[in-house]
């Protein structure tokens, strides 16, 4: 049985009724959901403790709905080169949305490329923001304690929404007030990313300051609030995403060193929790789930769920958005979800493995001994693309062999969590960070000036090893560990101290992608490395603005990072180089904003990448 539950108690009926209710007339995605319009209802809900903590719960909700989870797989997963779309066998309206997004070639109104459920948690979180005050002088036993609380977690929560719709639309309208009335949408502006990535971190700096912010200690390691809250540890975890995602945007240093603050903050945090193993008699540098074997890992992390090295994990009775798009499309007699896991994820040997070459290209992500190859999807022979295994079996990994795909999990009540921060997330985080602290080795420099620049980066470059080879380390088992681990792959010989830059930012991305994959976290960190690559990104500024300037649609915006094209496309076949070819510039990273809203709201302005509906030809 999972250590969780999150849900639920009772909300007044007509409360429910009232808060979801919107006008038949207004048909703009950013109003779905979120207009009260039974004024004496609301008025006489915001009176206990329990009313606050039921829409508390009601935002947590929503962020754990289907179609929310359902962009966070499509966005962070499918357009990177984890996935592909299931496309041949399966027809309908949301097989044609991923051909459009795998071609490069996305329609305005493609249903993925929306942001309504993400303002509508948005909105929640800041009707308790605005209405949980009067409480405190309602009822006396909502303390103020309670209410900071119950703010810090609305503040977090909305700061991640923030984060997600930043990262995929790039300018969007931010907000920190209830909508109420249509006129307050139709008045709605974009911001410039900058600006929005700089609201989330001062939002998020308070919050972390904040005594009364949830700590992950002050509950049991079985609670499932311990990790289904947005705690100090989740709240720092997002933060030093934001920092990451900001330095590599705007190659900041100073981003780059907060960020490896706040994962140290974490590291440390997650250290004094931990409840030994019976088996355990020394002190683990870094609390991760292993039991002495990869297979006690996967069990907690995904069968069992809220494992002691998670962070945020978004709780969920019944996730159908994963189990759709990993595991059956529709009901107990589909067979198949309606994406794969991709062609990298094929069969490798130790001999082949990327472990030792840290290739940039490699078509195969794992060797046979990294147990994760098992525990991220099922195997087939001589197949181009396969099941996804994560987060859809409930069976222990067999070690070095294959498993079919014969699940009992039905269809209705899927009851698995989706994960957003764990402790290898975190680990991983911090060594991007500090290996773009390094210095780069000037083309032309003397042997002199390159040695120089090894010795100066050696601290570095040691303390990044050592986090991606602990994370990489558990995913063996322990008789194995001796011949496979980077520990003698690599350190043997004290090899990684040669590595470059280049060689060890290549490292790190490689774990990130055998450590989370299926996970949502790929296509970030692609544009993260697409980002630190290029110059010339107008961050400051919305594409409106810059359209206003320039008098027209057609932009001088920077080309995209070839390297990370090469990544992005190396799941697909004949269609890799005309894929390449579309990805013109910066502004292609990013999903239309949605069409709807377009028509409706007069200030927002679409990404110049592309056209409405009426002026757009498919071309796939």
């Amino acid at each position: 049985m999972k250590n969780k539950k999150i849900y639920t108690r009772m909300i007044s009926l007509s409360f429910i009724i009232c808060l979801l209710s919107f006008s038949v007339a207004l048909t703009s995605c950013l109003e779905h959901s979120i207009l009260p319009d039974d004024k004496v209802v609301e008025e006489n809900f915001w009176k206990t403790k329990e009313d606050v903590q039921s829409m508390v719960t009601a935002a947590y909700a929503a962020m754990a709905s289907e179609p929310v989870i359902t962009r966070l797989i499509i966005w962070g997963d499918f357009r990177s080169d984890e996935l592909v779309g299931n496309t041949e066998k399966l027809s309908g309206s949301i097989p044609d949305a991923l051909k459009e997004i795998e071609a490069v070639s996305i329609q305005t109104t493609n249903q993925f490329a929306t942001w309504s459920d993400f303002y509508d948690v948005i909105n929640k979180c800041n009707i308790v923001l605005e209405k949980a005050e009067k409480v405190l002088y309602e009822d006396p036993n909502y303390t103020q304690s309670d209410y900071e609380s119950h703010c810090c977690q609305m503040l977090a929560l909305r700061s991640l929404c923030y984060f997600y719709l930043v990262r995929n639309f790039r300018d969007v309208p931010y907000y920190e007030y209830a909508h109420t009335t249509s006129s307050q949408v139709k008045e709605l502006r974009q911001s410039a990313p900058a600006t929005v990535l700089e609201s989330i971190i001062q939002t998020l700096e308070q919050v972390a300051s904040n005594s009364n912010c949830p700590r992950s200690n002050n509950f049991a390691v079985s609670e499932w609030r311990r990790v289904g809250w947005f705690t100090l540890d989740g709240v720092k975890a997002l933060l030093a995403d934001v920092y990451l995602w900001r330095a590599s945007v705007m190659h900041t240093s100073a981003d780059y060193q907060r960020c490896v603050e706040l994962c140290d903050q974490i590291i440390e945090s997650k250290r004094s929790q931990h409840v030994k193993g019976r088996n355990e008699t020394e002190e683990k540098p870094y609390p991760l789930t292993d039991n002495n074997n990869f297979t006690d890992a996967y069990s907690a992390l995904y069968v069992t769920q809220n494992a002691e090295e998670s962070i945020f994990e978004l709780q969920s009775r019944n996730n159908a958005a994963l189990c759709k798009y990993y595991y059956k499309y529709g009901d107990n007699n589909s067979t198949e979800g309606y994406l794969k896991a991709s062609g990298i994820f094929a069969n490798s040997t130790d001999a082949d493995a990327n472990l030792g070459n840290a290739k940039v290209n490699a078509n195969t992500v794992f060797s046979t001994s990294d147990l994760r190859f098992y525990s991220s999807h099922f195997t087939a022979a001589d197949a181009s693309f396969y099941d996804v295994r994560k987060m859809v079996s409930q069976q222990e990994i067999r070690r070095k062999t294959g498993e079919a795909r014969t699940q009992s999990r039905t269809f209705a009540n899927y009851d698995q969590n989706y994960i957003v921060y764990r402790l290898p997330d975190v680990m991983l985080m911090k060594a991007e960070a500090l290996v773009q602290q390094m210095q780069d080795t000037i083309a032309g420099s003397s042997d002199e000036q390159k040695t120089a620049v090894m010795e100066a980066n050696a601290e570095l470059r040691k303390q990044a090893f050592d986090l991606v080879e602990a994370v990489n380390t558990r995913s063996c088992y322990a008789d194995d560990r001796a011949n496979y681990a980077l520990d003698v792959a690599w350190q043997k010989g004290n090899r990684y101290k040669d590595f470059s830059k280049v060689q060890m930012e290549t490292l790190v991305m490689e774990e990130r992608l055998r450590e989370l994959c299926f996970e949502g976290k790929r296509w970030y960190d692609l544009m993260r490395y697409n980002y630190r690559h290029i110059e010339g990104v107008r961050y400051n500024e919305t594409y409106g603005q810059m359209i206003a300037a320039a008098g027209s649609t057609e932009l001088e915006l920077p080309a995209l990072y070839k390297d990370m094209l090469e990544l992005m496309t190396r799941s697909l076949s004949e269609d890799r180089l005309a894929v390449q070819a579309k990805m013109h510039n910066e502004s292609y990273l990013y999903m239309p904003i949605p069409e709807n809203d377009i028509n409706l709201c007069d200030q927002l302005v679409q990404n110049p990448a592309y056209k409405s509906i009426n002026a757009y030809e498919k071309t796939y």
